[in-house]
């Protein structure tokens, strides 16, 4: 088993954004996450931004509180299991973020764990987000990896990530969280540290 590079959704796959987002109540949790995705498509603006504008339309905050927990995103918890698995899968192969999110957000992230990953590919220095291809494309540039099999991305949401990422020919492996989006995959894992079990020895 050859891996060149493993990719990572973040929010939802690394962070526990139903825990960040705990003030969303009942169906709000998915409205939040619907409106971002239909705000990410407009014109450019900061994932701060759009996390703000997502809570405005459907939670009893108000603005301030709402553009504070989108300034602190990076610092939603977590999964339990994310930073002793991340560690261990460095040392398998090189692992970078393709994630909707801003610079300041990575930063927090990274902090979080106690390290910091071998690239963060974001919204805020593609000026895209996922679904496009550009995500991608950015990534395989500055890790200098092509697309292929030897490329694994990592994610709960065969939506927002591995149409995309099959459609590049990469390996694609749904992580099933609490709020994760099934579809086709190569690979379907409960955590990230049954990921690390299943490629312990394996490269």
């Amino acid at each position: 088993m050859s891996i060149a590079l493993l990719t990572f959704d973040i929010f939802g796959t690394v962070l526990d954004w139903r825990s960040g987002l705990s003030c969303l109540t009942g169906d709000q949790f998915e409205r939040a996450i619907d409106t971002q995705a239909e705000l990410e498509q407009g014109s450019w603006r900061s994932y701060t931004e759009i996390i703000t504008q997502s809570l405005l339309g459907v939670a009893p905050i108000d603005a301030v509180t709402a553009a504070g927990l989108g300034a602190e995103a990076g610092n939603w918890p977590l999964f339990a299991d994310s930073t002793k698995a991340l560690s261990d899968l460095r040392r398998k192969a090189p692992c970078a973020a393709i994630t909707n999110s801003d610079k300041a957000h990575g930063e927090q992230v990274q902090a979080q764990l106690g390290f910091r990953l071998d690239g963060w590919i974001c919204a805020e220095e593609t000026r895209v987000y996922k679904p496009d291809p550009k995500m991608w494309e950015v990534a395989s540039k500055r890790m200098g990896v092509p697309f292929s099999r030897d490329w694994w991305h990592v994610s709960a949401y065969a939506d927002y990530d591995h149409a995309t990422a099959r459609s590049l020919g990469l390996t694609c492996v749904l992580v099933k969280r609490p709020h994760s989006r099934a579809g086709p995959a190569n690979l379907v894992v409960s955590d990230l540290a049954e990921l690390s079990e299943k490629l312990r020895g394996a490269v």
